[in-house]
């Protein structure tokens, strides 16, 4: 009989890639919704409304184990303050949901998998490496990755085996951050922005989906792990790469650093600044990345 995932945010981008590779490694996998879709062999679909705190106790009861993606996008809307209780609020209310329909079923869990992001390292430059056991940022990027992981910690004082995957910028096909920088590089109109010299750590969405796997598999995986190539990629350098796939050189100037800022406010952090992290923890595990070089990533993600 096969072992049951639960995937909150199964719908998403990471979620929809991840379903087909737990399926594909004999997993069934459940997928909470807000709205109720119709169920296919190994993919179940139920409801929860995270504003009620309520949800189809049944999803939680046959779970073996967790994988916890839903959050709202960081990216998908300005910074207003409206809008960070959102993004913050959106990881922790889905964790608590869960949290209490595990203790009100008395579901026990074989482990419980959280996303998290490399930005809980904050929005930093400079030439520092960043491990997994340093302490998290004291800013907006850092402060919301955090909560995050400290909504996981509590499945961790329940029993429960848990992980957190701190994800850095994630490649796929037709889909993530590459979906809207690829038009703009495809007509030659691409630029490195601002200074340029932002570290961009990347992974490419079949690793990550691995890196998931090997979580819910390997008994020894506990804590927090980065989920980034170190290539120590940065924004000039990973612009010239995809100009390069697309057949040309960069021939534009930086993007001023004050004009994104003036666009974007805030949430210019998330362009202008980077951080260099480690993956030596995950590799020590015996895990691989397939995919380590930029230009093929990018070649294989974009068809090209």
């Amino acid at each position: 009989m096969r072992k049951n995932i639960v995937i909150t945010g199964g719908t998403g981008f990471v979620g929809r890639h991840l379903t087909k590779l737990l399926v594909a490694n004999g997993f069934s996998v459940s997928i909470m919704s807000r709205t109720k879709k119709v169920n296919t062999e190994n993919v179940f679909y139920y409801t929860w409304d995270v504003e009620k705190q309520t949800m189809e106790e049944e999803a939680v009861q046959k779970a073996d184990y967790i994988i916890h993606l839903a959050g709202a996008n960081i990216a998908g809307k300005p910074w207003t303050d409206k809008r960070k209780n959102e993004i913050v609020s959106s990881r922790e209310q889905t964790a608590q949901l869960i949290y209490d329909t595990l203790q009100k079923t008395n579901t026990q869990l074989e482990a419980f998998v959280s996303a998290s992001a490399v930005g809980i390292y904050g929005a930093m430059n400079g030439q520092a490496i960043c491990h997994e056991d340093m302490q998290p940022a004291n800013d907006f990027l850092g402060l919301t990755c955090q909560k995050w992981e400290v909504a996981a910690d509590a499945f961790e004082k329940l029993g429960i085996r848990t992980v957190k995957i701190r994800t850095g910028l994630v490649m796929g096909e037709n889909d993530g951050f590459l979906k809207k920088l690829a038009p703009v590089f495809k007509f030659k109109l691409g630029a490195a922005l601002g200074s340029g010299k932002q570290y961009m750590p990347w992974i490419h969405i079949d690793d990550l989906c691995r890196i998931y796997l090997e979580a819910i598999q390997n008994p020894e995986m506990r804590g927090a792990y980065n989920a980034a190539v170190s290539d120590d990629t940065t924004n000039e350098s990973f612009s010239k790469v995809l100009a390069k796939v697309y057949g040309y050189k960069l021939w534009l100037p930086n993007v001023p650093s004050f004009l994104i800022k003036l666009v974007l406010g805030e949430m210019s952090k998330l362009l202008l600044t980077g951080r260099r992290v480690s993956d030596a923890k995950i590799k020590k595990l015996g895990f691989q990345f397939k995919h380590t070089n930029l230009e093929a990533t990018l070649r294989d993600c974009l068809s090209l």
